[in-house]
């Protein structure tokens, strides 16, 4: 009976554990879900923030057109990407766009003054600051998730529930990793 008592105890801890690892790959896989929402929400309020910049800068610099063509695709890129791969391919290209139209606008001296821009160029630069926060917190919790569903025993419960590492990280550029030539 004593032996009995040790295996229903044995089974009851194994069960208590394996239901509470199993509850934390959902709750992991859950935050990574709502902190991808984040990051698209700031992205997005990037997106509706960019257009009122370009139509101000358009004024200044009329004969910049490749720069305001490759900030409407990196747009359209974003609202026809369906995957968070895509997504996450689409935020680098307008990083990108973005970065070459503040160039452009720091060739105009009277617009860089413009109350317009300046207050659109601080809503971007806010919206940056806020889109970086939520990259981190997003890549914070991939690396929780992953580590939850590589590690046992995580690994043999998120096999059988068909749970697999999340494999998008944002990542910074190749060319954002190269020091910037400042000269005056």
């Amino acid at each position: 009976m004593k032996t009995l008592w040790i295996i229903l105890g044995i089974v009851v801890v194994v069960a208590v554990a394996g239901i509470s690892t199993y509850n934390g790959i959902v709750t992991r896989h859950e935050t990574i879900t709502a902190k991808w929402a984040q990051v698209e929400n700031q992205l997005q309020r990037r997106n509706d923030l960019i257009p009122n910049l370009v139509n101000t800068v358009k004024g200044y610099a009329a004969h910049e057109k490749t720069v305001f063509e490759d900030v409407t695709n990196a747009r359209s890129q974003w609202a026809r990407a369906g995957s968070v791969d895509d997504k996450v391919k689409a935020a680098g290209a307008m990083d990108s766009a973005v970065s070459r139209l503040l160039l452009v606008a720091e060739n105009y001296p009277t617009l860089k003054a413009d109350q317009t821009f300046l207050q659109l160029q601080d809503e971007l630069a806010g919206t940056e600051n806020r889109i970086a926060v939520e990259r981190m917190r997003y890549n914070e919790a991939v690396r929780d998730y992953n580590v939850t569903v590589r590690v046992c025993p995580g690994n043999i419960l998120a096999g059988m529930f068909g749970y697999k590492p999340a494999t998008e990280y944002f990542k910074a550029e190749e060319k954002a990793k190269s020091v910037p030539n400042v000269e005056f």
